[in-house]
């Protein structure tokens, strides 16, 4: 999505000239042309996301619409208090851009992963979390957030390849079913449409994009209550993650019991770094461990 992500606020300038954009020295051959077209409104801010953040609220107060660009874990967790306590709670429009959200950055390992971002996040006062699924959904996302006078939070990863995916929106339906429901959240969700025929065509397939959300859709609910049988799928950790989320949201509004199987991260179970679907597998949410779970369930 980093290349989407590059054309897409390059475009965006023409149209806002307030934006500015900055990132935590990070973007070789993936942000010249953005550097070129924001010319005085590109900003290097080195290997200092506390700072940045802080600029960047700053300019936010002065009337700009800042970007905050880096590596998932090193514009969110890093600068969490400045994020709080200079963005958040005073309100200010600033854009955190965090490439490589959960597993990304694959063998790199636990310092650039972040499989908390959603959590941390959607629970800081005024924000709201943007998780494209698919490469044009970055550009859509994009206009939704410069169009937010709230803060926001982009989650960067690799789009999806998904065939005839509704334009982006906090839900939408990606295919119908009547063996069961998935939710899920972020490119990971390819992984469910890319099981055999066989499981898939039973599934009823959803997805979330846009965090925190106060209602679920009537049609969604009706049919979790109808057959019975929920599977989330996130590549986040469980604790405070989607999953929890929709289960909290459904206890007023189940009028049958079902069976609720909820994919999540669970970190390095075997201690060892591999590629981003190495991680996927090893977590449940991906390979063969993945379809054997969604055709048990579903049996």
């Amino acid at each position: 999505m980093r290349v989407e992500f590059a054309q897409a606020v390059i475009e965006l300038k023409d149209k806002h000239p307030n934006l500015v954009f900055m990132t935590g020295d990070l973007g070789y051959m993936a942000l010249e042309k953005v550097q070129e077209r924001y010319g005085e409104h590109f900003i290097n801010a080195g290997v200092a996301e506390q700072n940045m953040v802080t600029v960047a609220a700053s300019l936010a107060h002065e009337g700009f619409v800042p970007f905050a660009y880096s590596i998932s874990p090193f514009v969110t967790l890093r600068p969490y208090e400045q994020i709080r306590t200079d963005v958040c709670l005073h309100d200010l429009p600033v854009k955190i851009v965090g490439n490589g959200g959960g597993y990304g950055y694959g063998i790199m390992g636990a310092t650039h992963h972040n499989i908390e971002d959603i959590a941390i996040m959607r629970v800081l006062p005024n924000m709201r979390v943007y998780v494209p699924l698919t490469g044009p959904d970055v550009a859509e996302a994009l206009d939704a957030m410069v169009a937010d006078p709230h803060p926001n939070y982009l989650r960067l990863n690799m789009g999806a390849r998904i065939a005839d995916v509704p334009p982006f929106a906090q839900w939408r339906k990606i295919k119908s079913g009547d063996k069961g429901v998935v939710i899920g959240t972020g490119p990971v969700l390819e992984n469910i449409t890319s099981l055999p025929a066989e499981v898939v065509d039973g599934l009823e397939i959803w997805a979330l994009s846009i965090f925190p959300f106060a209602e679920m859709p009537a049609e969604l609910v009706a049919k979790i209550n109808s057959t019975g049988k929920l599977i989330t799928i996130e590549e986040h950790q469980g604790q405070c993650g989607m999953h929890e989320a929709l289960a909290s949201q459904l206890l007023g509004q189940l009028t049958n019991p079902i069976s609720f199987k909820p994919l999540y991260a669970s970190g390095y179970p075997s201690g060892r770094y591999g590629d981003q679907k190495w991680h996927q597998a090893e977590n449940g949410l991906g390979g063969e461990g993945l379809h054997r779970t969604v055709k048990d369930f579903l049996s």
